[in-house]
């Protein structure tokens, strides 16, 4: 064997054996684990053995196989196998120009689609997608399965390589076909790509029956989304609100200590905020420094977009706090990531650890349950439409019960949701036709499509049209004047 091949393997047994791990900080800068991991062996495999086993597969494959070979690809497929093992889509190896390109996506913004992905079951899953992400105006939706990128396949292809083809230059479209739970047919969504702004807190003051409400929307959990969300607080606190609403929905997570230190602010009586496990079933409590409840009251929102860091607040809000949480029941995603350099640029984003709720309970693959269930209307539900095909009379499919539910949405009547065209829906079709000034043909062609898609799109943005949001801010109201 030569040396530089027994330097690989090495290197690559001590990367998977070593007991004590360096993750990456928030600035990117790599720095000992605070939470300790266990440096038992579950396998009755010695280092020795793994190492001779993995030795002797790998001069087999270099001097035996039919076909001459790259070390560098064995060894990366190598850790990519043994990673694919452990079941688990968040459990990915980076290559140098992933890893890189990854922690530049960590920054104040990046070009791309606005959406995080996983690996489920094989395939490259939505778990969120951005709000107001052309993820999300395209209609992707939380866990849509990508098949296809531009056409190809990406059977094969490993999650980062899958994202690093779905990223591009702002303004150009990659066009994503997805099979989604529920739908019979795969649907094909084009997307164009902007610039994603990692603009994570946004303030707002809304005026509802009499009360002057406090709004932080978190759209995810960056390195300073803790600093935004206190001087937010500060700023709504200080123009008297009487109420406050933080709203989760479509925020896919991001930094656990972002969220421990928002839990601070809000978590009165020095409860625990998360709750952190190794697989030894040691645990760390995340406790919160607030010593009183706020003098007003609040209110969580989520949706199944949900995910992560997301979900460590709601249940905080729930089980710590005492407050109600409106809106769906969350992603269920419970297991904490940390980045591990390999030393040659490449890293692997691995789960360590579990998290739980502050009362200790596990929701992975479960999600947060909220204490007030409100769902959107159906519309804010629908696929996108195509245009590429015409839908007519006598047609069934999917996209004729998405353009069914658009149509029930904006006030015309189709007389059923279900993806067949009959005689009714020809007839809302020709009035919303009519509307707008089209050719009342009765047939969805592409123009009615867009048309169709846009006016639903606006109508989902209008706030008295968010009845997850209208809950809130009644529900709110009741607590504020001790109704």
């Amino acid at each position: 064997m030569s040396s530089k091949r027994y330097l690989i393997i090495i290197a690559f047994v001590i990367a998977l054996s070593m007991g004590g791990f360096y993750f990456y900080s928030a600035s990117g800068e790599p720095e000992q684990a605070s939470i300790p991991t266990s440096g038992s062996q579950t396998s009755t495999i010695s280092d020795e053995e793994m190492l001779e086993k993995f030795s002797k597969a790998l001069n087999i494959i270099q001097e035996q196989y039919v076909e001459e070979v790259d070390e560098q690809e064995l060894l990366e497929g190598a850790i990519e196998g043994m990673l694919r093992s452990l079941d688990d889509p968040y459990s990915v190896y980076m290559d140098e120009e992933t890893a890189q390109q990854f922690m530049e996506s960590l920054g104040s913004h990046f070009e791309g689609i606005g959406a995080e992905v996983s690996m489920t079951d094989g395939k490259v899953t939505i778990v969120a997608p951005f709000r107001e992400s052309p993820a999300e105006k395209a209609g992707l939706q939380p866990n849509d399965q990508i098949i296809e990128i531009d056409g190809e396949t990406i059977e094969g292809l490993s999650l980062y390589e899958a994202v690093l083809q779905i990223r591009g230059e702002k303004g150009t479209t990659v066009r994503l076909t997805i099979e989604r739970p529920g739908t019979t047919e795969p649907i094909e969504i084009p997307v164009v790509r902007d610039e994603i702004p990692i603009e994570t807190v946004k303030v707002d003051v809304l005026e509802h029956d009499g009360l002057k409400v406090g709004l932080l929307d978190i759209t995810s959990f960056s390195e300073d989304t803790a600093d935004r969300f206190a001087e937010g607080l500060k700023e709504l606190e200080a123009q008297g609100i009487d109420g406050l609403l933080i709203d989760v929905r479509g925020n896919p997570g991001g930094y656990l200590n972002s969220v421990e230190e928002i839990g601070k602010l809000i978590i009165p009586d020095e409860k625990p905020i998360v709750q952190i496990e190794n697989r030894e079933g040691e645990k760390v409590r995340y406790i919160s420094t607030l010593k009183e409840r706020k003098p007003y009251p609040i209110i969580g929102l989520t949706d199944r977009s949900s995910a992560s860091a997301s979900e460590i607040l709601a249940a905080a809000l729930i089980e710590g706090g005492g407050y109600d949480v409106v809106g769906e029941t969350t992603f269920g995603k419970g297991t904490v990531q940390q980045t591990i350099q390999l030393g040659d640029g490449s890293e692997l984003k691995l789960s360590l650890f579990k998290w739980l709720t502050s009362a200790g309970n596990d929701i992975n693959k479960k999600g947060v349950v909220p204490t007030v269930e409100v769902l959107q209307p159906d519309y804010f539900y629908t696929i996108p439409l195509s245009g590429e095909e015409t839908l007519k009379y006598d047609m069934m499919n999917d996209q004729i019960k998405s353009a069914q539910m658009m149509l029930e949405g904006l006030g015309y009547n189709p007389g059923r949701t279900d993806g067949y065209f009959g005689e009714q829906t020809v007839e809302a079709v020709k009035a919303f036709q009519q509307k707008q000034q089209l050719n009342a043909t009765g047939e969805i062609t592409g123009e009615t499509a867009s048309l169709l898609q846009q006016q639903i799109v606006e109508k989902v943005r209008e706030r008295e049209n968010d009845v997850q949001l209208q809950t809130a801010l009644d529900l709110l109201s009741e607590q504020a004047k001790g109704e």
